[in-house]
């Protein structure tokens, strides 16, 4: 799940500099940037379900 929200973020990320006009450092900063804070925003939520839920 961590992966899926990993590209997720890194996806929104991309947009939101090239809706930006920002050049291709910039993008792939917010990607990076975004890519990681997805991952592990997914991660926690992983960890959450799994000793919760299963």
């Amino acid at each position: 799940m961590y992966l899926i929200t990993g590209i997720i973020g890194i996806l929104i990320g991309a947009f939101t500099a090239k809706r930006r006009n920002g050049k291709t450092l910039d993008i792939l900063h917010y990607a990076a940037g975004y890519g990681i804070a997805f991952a592990v925003a997914g991660f926690i939520i992983t960890l959450i379900i799994e000793k919760n839920f299963l």
